[in-house]
């Protein structure tokens, strides 16, 4: 869970991935102060794939219904990418809306790696409710 930088009235505070792998690497800084000057610096990253909100769907406390996401489609260029750990408010639970059912259509590849919790799935929950 990452704060949303969108600002819009009626937009979702929060955005929403699951995270894959947690990673660090050793990257070699050139000084740009000091020539010459080369350190190591850790950076840590998480690799996410995002949940987008589901379409015309109305959440909050006045509706008594809690936000619905749903992973975003595969070919989307910004289905996976990389967080800053700082970035991450919190972890939070989601509940599967059993009701829509599963699909494969937003991964058609079966078995992946991107099914983390379960790699024997072939499919994923259509969408999630954000447990408040």
């Amino acid at each position: 869970m990452l704060r949303s930088p969108v600002n819009e009235e009626g937009a979702e505070p929060y955005w929403y991935a699951r995270v894959l792998g947690i990673y660090h690497a050793n990257i070699w800084a050139e000084n740009l102060v000091v020539p010459g000057a080369r350190n190591v610096r850790r950076m840590d990253f998480l690799w996410v794939r995002w949940f987008g909100e589901v379409p015309d769907y109305r959440s909050g406390f006045r509706r008594a219904r809690l936000p619905a996401i749903g992973f975003v489609d595969s070919t989307d260029e910004f289905a996976f990418s990389f967080v800053d750990p700082a970035n991450v408010v919190r972890g939070c639970h989601l509940i599967p809306a059993f009701d829509a059912g599963r699909n494969a259509d937003l991964l058609p590849w079966p078995r992946s790696i991107a099914r983390c919790l379960n790699p024997e799935d072939i499919d994923d929950w259509s969408y999630f409710y954000v447990n408040m």
